[in-house]
């Protein structure tokens, strides 16, 4: 028989409880229900063939005694991949992605040292604890700094991050799930789910970035729900996602605008957008502003009477949505831990927001009296208690918890009832907290960062779909060279536009970032020549700022700096697989102190390089807080008064690697504002079309120079 699978259960139900609640709300008679295990907060139920898909349906986020209930079921065509079909490749990807996942962990945890593995920036060893707290709606809040109360070292556990907290220095099995709140210069604090009592038995403790099982498995829920929709609005959104059936659209007039800002393209996009009965994608090619339509699309859905679903694949971009939502003083709320969230939004977060509810300091006030009941049935004393005292003290202080979960759980309810727009990550969403609601209009911008299944997760609940991002940008992050190979680094964004065409998409074409000679060579190469610079960033220059000289330097956009033929020579790092180039980050180092020189403050300077160890490399040469330094991948999404690139790549076979992959120049290449200097061995990059039209470019705007112009050869 089919399994069906729910969970979190309240730890008092029992399989009678299971049988009523299939019967009641399934409407499956309890005679025909099979085995059922009940193990810890989860439940597996044998239910009758033919019966699994109509009861996940029906069941979903239903009630369960206090809260709601997720509930899939094992899928035999997934499982033995048999007949594969969209959704059953997609599930064996993911299972791919993750096993690759977890053997790249282990294998780094084999292979770096303490010491290594803090170098990588992806561990914090030798901490002690400091302080214990509780907050962020009650989870426990370690604060850990150096045992000699050392600055910090430079990592990527930042604020948001989960992160698993063990024992000793040495990376364990055994420990706590966490995610960090706070990072300062020498403390970091960590908010747990729960702790033991070991806390003490231990003087030192390490943090290692973690996965996100919850994760894999909400993405295999919802491609196991769109494969098996069937008379049900997801199973329209699903064929039209897969060419099955012509995207609808109605005619609209356009919409007076909230943002008086905004430029004709992204009032058309807005408009598209608007008058989809089922899909639109906004194309943001980089500095366009396609979040400020997102955010305006939004409003304008609001104004309609409509409910919203706000989503991005990481808790940055789902913040940036929600801090500009509040600041419009929309009715927003925010999910997912409040960890992850940036702290001045952390009071409209729905845990947050829950705490401050009047249902819930009476819940509280209930829990302490409960304690004191279960106290006083426990204590001993010299007078024998009334027959059945003991008993009924101990069923009240019960009665009075479960009081007390019934209203947290209606707290929860009419926050999220009153609320006109949800904002959360992809994967952040679950039964558990929406129920059975439903949304009229899900929006997931950033989309071209995730990949498909993890956008199939707002499709549970949503009526309409609105994908916001630009494929012609860093595409989605895996692992495994099979799931890539397979299609798992494709977004769903890229998809339709290769499916559906153009048609189903607008594309913003004012962007206000770039000086146009910056712009120019990524409009031409990626967006057909159609992006336009706004006049106020046009023209300008580093020269234009206060306190910068000038001089030609910071009056110029654009240099590329030529190590051809300079012995510039890329190296592999010791005792590792990633590349550097020495001669080439000295370069760099001059160019950083040549823009300090001249007036340019260091948290205006960012320095991009591909290769992981050349990051580091630089980072020991290039000391300073401000100043940021770190691969394509950390800068999507962000811009800088002035950008520095090392290629890296110098060989005599011409080979460049993952350089190949000519959506990292982009980003690359549209972080900078005002100035823009690559350096890069041309001998080795110029075998490569792209690149080769790339030192035409810089050439023909007066901007390419070789090594030996510099005053001294490095």
């Amino acid at each position: 028989m089919p399994l069906l699978h729910l969970e979190p259960l309240h730890r008092r139900t029992t399989k009678s409880d299971l049988l009523a609640f299939l019967e009641s709300a399934g409407g499956l008679n309890r005679r025909h229900v099979g085995r059922i295990e009940l193990r810890g907060r989860e439940a597996t139920v044998e239910v009758p063939e033919g019966w699994q898909d109509r009861l996940v349906k029906a069941l979903d986020g239903q009630l369960l005694g206090e809260g709601r209930v997720r509930v899939w079921a094992d899928n035999p065509a997934i499982s033995n991949a048999s007949g594969e079909d969209h959704f059953t490749r997609l599930t064996r990807l993911l299972d791919l992605e993750s096993k690759a996942e977890a053997r790249q962990a282990a294998e780094y945890a084999a292979r770096l040292s303490p010491a290594e593995a803090e170098r990588s920036g992806t561990s914090l060893v030798d901490l002690v604890v400091v302080d214990e707290d509780t907050g962020l709606g009650g989870h426990t809040l370690l604060q850990l700094a150096k045992h000699n109360r050392a600055p910090l070292p430079w990592t990527r556990l930042g604020v948001g991050s989960p992160v698993f907290l063990s024992a000793g220095s040495g990376r364990r099995t055994d420990g706590y799930h966490g995610v960090i709140c706070q990072r300062g210069t020498i403390m970091v604090q960590v908010a747990l789910g729960r702790t033991g009592d070991d806390l003490a038995d231990h003087d030192r403790w390490r943090l290692d970035l973690s996965g996100d099982e919850v994760a894999a498995t909400r993405q295999k829920v919802a491609l196991q729900r769109a494969r098996s929709a069937r008379g049900e609005r997801l199973a329209e959104l699903r064929d039209v996602l897969l060419g099955r059936r012509e995207p609808q659209f109605h005619a609209l007039p356009d919409p007076t605008p909230l943002n008086s800002g905004l430029d004709a393209a992204q009032r058309e996009a807005v408009r598209f957008a608007l008058s989809a009965r089922d899909l639109a994608l906004i194309h943001g090619p980089p500095g366009t502003g396609k979040t400020t339509a997102v955010v305006e699309l939004i409003r304008q859905a609001i104004r309609r009477g409509e409910k919203v679903l706000a989503t991005a694949p990481s808790n940055m971009a789902v913040d940036n949505i929600f801090e500009r939502l509040i600041a419009a003083r929309e009715n927003a709320v925010r999910l997912g831990h409040p960890a992850r969230v940036m702290p001045h939004l952390r009071e409209h977060t729905l845990d947050l927001l829950v705490d401050e509810h009047a249902d819930v300091r009476l819940a509280r006030k209930l829990v302490k009296e409960a304690r004191v009941l279960f106290r006083q049935a426990s204590r001993y004393t010299r007078a024998r208690p009334e027959p059945g005292a003991k008993q009924a003290a101990r069923q009240e202080a019960k009665s009075l918890l479960d009081d007390a979960r019934r209203l947290e759980a209606q707290a929860v309810e009419q926050i999220l009832d009153r609320a006109d727009v949800l904002c959360a990550t992809t994967t952040g969403l679950s039964s558990e907290i929406l129920g059975t609601r439903r949304f009229d209009l899900a929006v997931i911008d950033e989309a071209c960062q995730s990949t498909e299944p993890g956008c199939w997760i707002p499709l549970l609940w949503c009526d309409r779909l609105v994908l916001a991002g630009d494929h012609c940008q860093l595409p989605p992050t895996v692992v495994s060279q099979e799931a890539t190979s397979g299609g798992l680094g494709r977004s769903l964004f890229e998809c339709c536009i290769d499916l559906l065409g153009r048609p189903i998409s607008r594309r913003l074409t004012v962007q206000y970032r770039m000086h146009q000679s910056i712009m120019d060579f990524s409009s031409l190469e990626f967006y057909d020549a159609e992006l336009e610079a706004d006049d106020k960033v046009r023209t300008h220059l580093l020269a234009d700022l206060p306190g910068v000289q000038a001089e030609p330097f910071t009056e110029t956009p654009l240099d590329f700096i030529d190590t051809a033929g300079a012995g510039f020579d890329e190296e592999i790092e010791p005792d590792g697989e990633s590349r550097l180039n020495r001669q080439e980050a000295t370069l760099v180092q001059r160019k950083v102190r040549q823009l300090l020189e001249a007036g340019l403050a260091a948290a205006d300077i960012a320095v991009i390089a591909p290769y992981a160890a050349q990051v580091r490399l630089l980072r020991q040469q290039l000391s300073g807080e401000e100043l940021e330094i770190d691969s394509v991948d950390g800068f999507q999404g962000r811009e800088k008064e002035a950008v520095i690139i090392s290629l890296v790549r110098s060989n005599p076979r011409g080979e460049i690697g993952f350089l190949g992959d000519v959506r990292r120049m982009n980003v690359a290449m549209t972080r900078a504002r005002r100035k823009l200097v690559v350096i890069g061995d041309s001998a080795t990059l110029a075998a490569h079309p792209f690149y080769s039209r790339m030192l035409e470019y810089f050439e023909s705007a007066g901007a390419y120079h070789t090594v030996w112009e510099e005053e001294e050869v490095v």
